[in-house]
């Protein structure tokens, strides 16, 4: 055990979700080359941190605005003095337009929508700001979640856009699966030809994704990619192969509370911290001290280790540092991050985002 893990443990008490400023300031780097190198603009996504404070950081480095999911985040980052910021979400209901009317009014907004539903609530928005509300089409090329399936529903879209009273069409949101960019690139194409015929333009065409970043750019006519988890990266983005280990910023220190059996102990980090998110990876976490245990199973403050692969096996009382398999979502279950540089605690940031369901 280390003495920052000592320190951590003594000061704050385990389980703790610590970063390390270091890394998160490298990660920041990292993709703000790539888009520099890209010559579009970054749009990072603030999901994984939720943090004001971070996202000033991406800012200062060069990121040109910042992508959202929900209102409730946006107010936050709006607070926090940051601007330019797209929903990358359905925004639906009289409650949520006047939200998003009223932050139109402090900060330029830009929406996404899917439907005509959508669409049709979204001039009560920009008439409570009295100014446009830019919306783009979210398009769905292979990975299905939300977004039009077609080139021509994404046309009509827009068109559907360009003439409702407040909107103006600003382009299109795309997740490209990471296997998926020629196919991508056809939808742009078809959907680019049916907005000249209708004339219109998309100014806007934004990808998104932290396993794309190596796709950075290759769509051609792209303009800003959105990218959230690797700011901390996690054991997903080890998987696919757009990160390491030393590019995990974030790790939840946890104790060894039980050694009831040669082969088998209990953390003090069930899934009230680390979350039952597996991300389809075996296991509930990466231990980096003892890489060959395996986070077997979950209760919400039990974290259960089997030991049996591990000819190096934890004592009771020892603090083991743990790369989450999904970071976002242990972001989400904590009120603050404690935070380290290198083997120095630093203090403690405030997850000022957390829980905005809405």
């Amino acid at each position: 055990m280390t003495a920052l893990a000592e320190e951590i443990a003594r000061t704050y008490g385990t389980p703790a979700v610590v970063i390390d400023l270091d890394k998160v300031e490298a990660n920041i780097a990292r993709l703000q080359a790539a888009c520099d190198a890209a010559g579009i603009a970054n749009r990072p996504h603030i999901k994984t941190h939720k943090s004001p404070e971070l996202a000033r950081l991406q800012r200062e480095a060069g990121a040109r605005g910042i992508t959202c999911q929900k209102l409730g985040e946006a107010e936050v980052m709006a607070d926090g003095g940051l601007d330019d910021i797209l929903i990358s979400y359905n925004i639906l209901g009289e409650e949520k337009l006047g939200r998003l009317g009223a932050l139109q009014r402090r900060v330029r907004m830009i929406v996404a929508a899917d439907n005509p539903v959508t669409i049709s609530g979204l001039p009560r928005a920009a008439e409570i700001a009295g100014r446009n509300l830019e919306v783009v089409v979210e398009c769905d090329t292979g990975r299905q979640r939300a977004g039009v399936e077609t080139p021509t529903e994404a046309v009509e879209l827009a068109r559907l856009i360009a003439g409702s009273p407040g909107l103006t069409f600003a382009g299109f949101l795309m997740y490209p699966p990471e296997d998926g960019w020629e196919r991508t690139q056809r939808f742009l194409d078809a959907a680019n030809a049916g907005l000249r015929d209708a004339g219109l333009e998309a100014g806007m065409i934004s990808t998104g994704g932290s396993p794309n970043i190596p796709n950075i750019g290759k769509l051609k006519g792209s303009t800003e990619h959105r990218a959230g988890t690797s700011i901390f990266n996690d054991r997903m983005q080890v998987a696919a192969g757009v990160a390491t280990l030393d590019d995990c910023a974030l790790s939840v220190y946890a104790t060894v509370v039980s050694r009831a059996g040669p082969e088998r102990g209990i953390l003090d980090s069930g899934s009230k911290t680390l979350t039952s998110d597996t991300g389809g990876l075996e296991g509930h976490g990466y231990i980096l001290e003892y890489p060959a245990a395996k986070i077997a199973k979950f209760a919400e403050e039990h974290g259960f280790l089997d030991l049996s692969a591990s000819n190096d096996r934890p004592k009771v009382g020892e603090v083991v540092r743990i790369i989450p398999n999904h970071v976002c979502v242990v972001v989400n279950m904590v009120d603050r991050l404690i935070t380290v540089r290198g083997d120095k605690l630093v203090g403690e940031l405030p997850v000022a985002a957390r829980g905005k369901l809405t």
